[in-house]
């Protein structure tokens, strides 16, 4: 540690402090990292002019749109951090992630939405979607009981024809407090409790009917939202997120919160539309909703056409029946311009109302930011780093890559550890010649006088002497970049997607440690609230296989149906050598079988595909002597197997799903291809694996 200067040295010793650099990235806005306000302050408070035009609009309460455009690193989700931040105590916050099957769009979209609301508000003991119910619920009821005061009510608030002891005492705690609702109402022990919320579920429900009448699934929706409110106890709240969530529960179940199964055949999407709607017409009493769109690069790739289609087709309809609300885009600047040539103006006009574009901050800034990391450390940069040091460090593209090199340089500092040498991409000539043209248009458009025309053809010559030593060396360059490949074992790239290469510590030693952090951050939420959806799981599966596509182009996908028979949410997948149908089936006791049934029958019917089925074991196990009959049926099969998804199986598909979306959206910088061929080698025994091997080996 020679370089570091001495009292640094003794002080770092053989353990170093954390280094303050190594959190470059933000995934979710519910976080908390370090932010310096000065940062895109502006932009920041235009989207709060936003939200307060929504707020204001009291006639119409008309959503609006935003796009956030910014190169990868820029800062785009740290923003929305700083907006949940600033926000989270008045406004809700719905953060929803790309979504990955292109029949079940709306249902994503709602799904995550109630995995954003049950984050807790800051210094609140309640969820986002508690604050919600509680102030919506707390005005409808405190203006239906001044009604009976008055003796204006109508239809079933006749009911009320006076007030008793314990309307009286409901009026004055909400009164006080709307977060009364659960304080002094929802209170296991509570006094007169469930007669507090039997009269509140009539309040609301009739409140629903006589404003928005009783169509759709809205009513049933309402009252399982009441339900929500009214327990304290996690596991029935769990029970009744879980219902909300439109799947069936067991008998058992739905005894222990008092609700009943969906009827019919229930359709996913028009269910969500349904319930986003409440929540938006419900926040008309509260604040705006604030709802974002993130990592969504993916959706521009070609075989993701019709997801993006669907994509837009579902912001549509938020736009159309979801009142209250304001609805972000996070967008990379070339994928933006990829939508805006990809949909008509009706989808581009609502999402675009407000643009906003992060350019990258200047350097007295960046410097601030490193600042402000090393203070939670007590380190002075200017200590710790040479002057050349800093120089190098803010000359990167992005936030993110500064961070990334002050980190490497932490650890080049207080540990001797090498830094990586970064090779950049080469930029291609045709860019290149662009650029100079681009500059002699510049030039010609400014030059209005004769001298400036005659010195303006001067340098048009210098430009084409200087473009044809440019031809030149790019081709000398050309081939050292691909020798230095060669050694790397980098597959040659256009210097449009090729990130910056760091060449020190082996690629494969990045993908692992990768993998071990983001799958230690699945397992520490493995047991909060996740929507289970078949549907999601197949898009997953889908992402992951076209991925791998990428490896071999020997597969292709669909999926296997039975006439009119409902069968599981499946993905077939054909390569050159055998074909494989996957299966997830998440649904009640009750369903299981009937579901199974048609399913083994496929597996009867097509005796040259392998099938799989898979269950999630945090679904209840199945006990039913039908559905476990129909189980053991499947595992005799010669081309069939069923097990249920535990912990492990699980993490380890969702971080494959998630470490190939972060490379899609840049969050990963590294070569996809190496990473596929890395994932084969270490987790050679997972099933996901294997079926992929047997494609790629030629």
């Amino acid at each position: 540690m020679s370089q570091l200067p001495a009292h640094y040295q003794k002080e770092m010793g053989a353990n170093p402090k954390p280094n303050p650099f190594s959190d470059s990235r933000v995934d979710t806005p519910f976080q908390n990292h370090t932010d310096l306000k000065e940062i895109y302050f502006d932009e920041f408070e235009r989207l709060n002019s936003v939200i307060s035009d929504i707020k204001n609009d009291v006639e119409n309460h008309q959503s609006k749109g935003a796009v956030v455009i910014g190169e990868p690193g820029t800062g785009k989700t740290h923003l929305m951090m700083r907006l949940a931040k600033e926000r989270l105590k008045s406004n809700r916050l719905l953060f929803i992630r790309q979504p990955n099957n292109l029949h079940s769009v709306l249902y994503h979209i709602y799904s995550r939405v109630l995995e954003s609301f049950v984050e807790k508000v800051p210094n609140s003991s309640h969820s986002q979607l508690e604050h919600l119910l509680a102030t919506s619920f707390s005005k409808i009821i405190v203006e239906a009981f001044k009604e009976v005061r008055s003796k204006r009510t109508t239809g079933i608030f006749d009911y009320f024809r006076k007030l008793t002891d314990k309307d009286r005492y409901i009026l004055e705690v909400l009164s006080k407090n709307p977060l009364n609702i659960y304080k002094k109402l929802g209170q296991e022990g509570a006094r007169n409790k469930r007669e507090y919320w039997q009269r509140i579920e009539i309040i609301i429900e009739d409140w629903w009917k006589k404003n928005y009448g009783d169509v759709g699934y809205s009513t049933a929706i309402l009252k399982g939202i009441v339900k929500f409110c009214s327990y304290s106890e996690p596991n029935r709240k769990k029970l009744v997120g879980k219902w909300l969530s439109a799947h069936d529960l067991e008998d058992k179940e739905l005894q222990n919160i008092g609700l009943e199964n969906w009827k019919g055949e229930i359709s996913k999407e028009a269910f969500s539309l349904d319930a986003m709607t409440i929540f938006g017409r419900l926040s008309m009493m509260d604040e705006p909703l604030i709802i974002i769109f993130d990592q969504l690069e993916a959706l521009g790739l070609e075989y993701n056409k019709n997801l993006l289609q669907s994509f837009g087709d579902a912001v549509k309809e938020l736009f159309t029946y979801v009142p209250n609300s304001l609805i972000i885009l996070n967008l990379f600047p070339e994928r933006w311009e990829y939508f805006k040539n990809f949909f008509d103006g009706s989808v581009i006009g609502r999402v675009s109302q407000c643009q906003i574009v992060l350019n990258l901050p200047q350097e007295e800034q960046l410097k601030k930011i490193l600042v402000l990391k090393a203070q939670d450390e007590d380190i002075d940069i200017e200590q710790l780093f040479s002057p050349e040091d800093l120089k190098d460090i803010l000359h990167q593209e992005s936030i993110r890559e500064v961070l990334n090199r002050a980190s490497h340089y932490y650890r080049f500092r207080t540990q001797d550890i090498p830094l990586p040498v970064i090779i950049r991409p080469i930029r291609s000539f045709e860019d290149e010649v662009k650029e100079q043209l681009k500059s002699i248009r510049d030039q010609l458009k400014v030059s209005s006088f004769e001298e400036e025309v005659r010195e303006t053809l001067k340098a048009i010559m210098v430009e084409i002497a200087s473009l044809r030593n440019m031809m030149e060396t790019a081709i000398v360059q050309s081939a050292n970049s691909q020798r230095v490949n060669s050694v790397m074992n980098v597959p040659t790239t256009s210097a449009a997607t090729m990130p910056a290469v760091e060449t020190t510590q082996p690629v494969s030693s990045l993908i692992v440690d990768y993998l071990e952090r983001e799958k230690t951050l699945l397992e520490n939420a493995y047991e909060d609230l996740m929507i289970i959806s078949d549907s999601d799981d197949v898009g997953k599966l889908l992402t992951i296989t076209e991925a791998f596509n990428t490896l071999s182009n020997k597969m292709e996908t669909d999926s296997l149906k039975l006439g009119k028979k409902k069968i599981p949410e499946n993905l077939l997948i054909k390569t050159t050598k055998q074909s494989f149908v996957v299966g997830f089936l998440q649904v009640s006791d009750m369903v299981f079988p009937s579901r199974i049934k048609n399913f083994n029958e496929l597996v009867s019917i097509h005796e040259d595909i392998q099938f799989t089925l898979l269950r999630d074991e945090r679904e209840l196990p199945i006990t039913g002597k039908v559905g476990k009959a129909e189980i053991d049926k499947l595992n005799k099969a010669d081309n069939g197997q069923f097990f249920y998804m535990d912990k492990e199986d699980r993490l380890t598909f969702e971080v494959i799903y998630k470490l190939i979306i972060d490379i899609q959206n840049k969050d990963f910088e590294i070569d996809l291809q190496q990473v596929l061929k890395t994932l084969e080698s270490i987790m050679s025994h997972y099933w996901v694996i294997k079926i992929f091997k047997k494609a790629t080996i030629s």
